[in-house]
């Protein structure tokens, strides 16, 4: 349960609700007497702290809302916004960058759940304190609670304006999630807003779900002929990524919505392979979250120090869609991303036709036959070359 912590001023409060339980008894006015004992108890149990520090659990008691509230800290403004969004910003705060750190937009992705739970708690008991505002964003608690991707519809393609698009695979208007990625996109807003000349990022945490040929990587958003950013390469290799996949075109994930919305430097960082809470080898994310931790106490990272032979650059060259029920992927359920093919092979096949491998060397990429119709099945990726268009 949440703490609830008196304020200074409760033993007037509870004087009154003495006076007003005496005048109750006299006038017998029972819509009087509940109004104004809701209004006083209201202020005589305001919320000011979080159980154990504990903020996930908080989340995940209230899987879809929470009531907005201020958290008493020494050397931190901390406002819990909704469930699973805390905004932080230190008390002698250098504001000329602004982070946003967000986990469980897929409810199973459970290592980047735990690392920003870690980082959450570490400021909350003052053992980290940042030296730049950061948003923490559990995206979506109820999906957390059942161990699932997600509830009825995936979070991650409900971004830039998608939720109040066409209808969820229950061929309705809108559901729970389709509201909360609507709120998830107004406090990204509010965030950023209250910072408009600092250098924004977006960090949106994930785990894959099968394995991969490249434990960790990236996906960088398409930029709309804007110039990829050597210091990003650099802040997540110091994460262990050094594979990223550069998107070719719009989409409706959570990394586009702050990049394209916001010109924030925005990523869906893949840190591993999806387990339960407690399977996850600490040991593999020691490096992503000391990464964030340093972001958030001012370290800077340099850029010139890029050198493309770090690193995997690949390219989506074609995005397969699924336009049947019959859609079927021609290779194990285990096989890892980033498995390359011959020209020729069959990758795919739906309606009867066969979908061909088109030049050597193309490689697979989040396949999942199981998506809804008109979602995207697959990605083939080939390697490219962004030296000239790189700052």
């Amino acid at each position: 349960m949440t703490e609830l912590e008196p304020k200074a001023s409760q033993r007037n409060d509870r004087r009154a609700l003495v006076d007003l339980y005496r005048e109750c008894n006299q006038i017998g006015n029972i819509t009087f007497c509940l109004y104004n004992s809701v209004h006083i108890f209201q202020r005589l149990y305001s919320m000011t702290s979080i159980n154990n520090n504990d903020f996930l659990t908080l989340t995940r008691e209230n899987e879809w809302s929470l009531s907005p509230f201020d958290v008493e800290h020494d050397k931190c403004k901390i406002q819990v916004w909704d469930t699973g969004v805390m905004y932080i910003e230190p008390n002698q705060a250098d504001n000329s960058k602004s982070f946003i750190f967000s986990s469980a937009v897929h409810g199973n992705e459970t290592a980047p759940i735990e690392i920003c739970d870690e980082l959450i708690t570490d400021v909350l008991n003052g053992k980290l304190t940042p030296k730049h505002p950061v948003l923490f964003i559990f995206g979506n608690p109820a999906s957390i609670n059942i161990e699932k991707r997600f509830v009825e519809e995936n979070m991650n393609r409900l971004f830039s304006g998608a939720h109040s698009k066409g209808t969820d695979p229950q061929g309705r208007a809108t559901n729970k999630e389709r509201q909360r990625a609507e709120k998830l996109e107004q406090y990204v807003t509010r965030f950023f807003d209250l910072y408009p000349q600092s250098h924004k990022t977006h960090y949106d945490l994930h785990t894959a779900i099968r394995d991969s040929a490249h434990e960790k990587f990236a996906v960088y958003p398409y930029l709309h002929g804007n110039p990829w950013q050597k210091q990003q390469f650099e802040i997540l290799r110091a994460m262990g990524v050094t594979t990223f996949l550069l998107m070719q075109k719009p989409a409706t994930t959570f990394s586009y919505y702050s990049s394209n919305t916001h010109g924030a430097e925005a990523f869906t960082v893949e840190l591993g392979k999806v387990r339960p809470f407690g399977q996850n080898d600490q040991s593999k994310f020691k490096a992503a979250k000391e990464t964030l931790q340093a972001l958030l106490l001012g370290t800077e990272f340099d850029g010139q120090k890029f050198e493309s032979s770090n690193y995997q650059l690949l390219s989506v060259y074609r995005e397969i869609n699924k336009h049947y029920e019959d859609f079927k992927l021609h290779f194990a359920d285990d096989l890892a991303n980033f498995t390359q093919f011959n020209k020729g092979d069959v990758i795919a096949s739906e309606n009867g036709d066969d979908i061909l491998v088109e030049q050597d060397g193309e490689a697979i990429v989040f396949p999942n036959a199981n998506v809804e119709i008109g979602q995207r099945a697959l990605l083939m990726v080939t390697p490219t070359d962004i030296n000239h268009n790189l700052v």
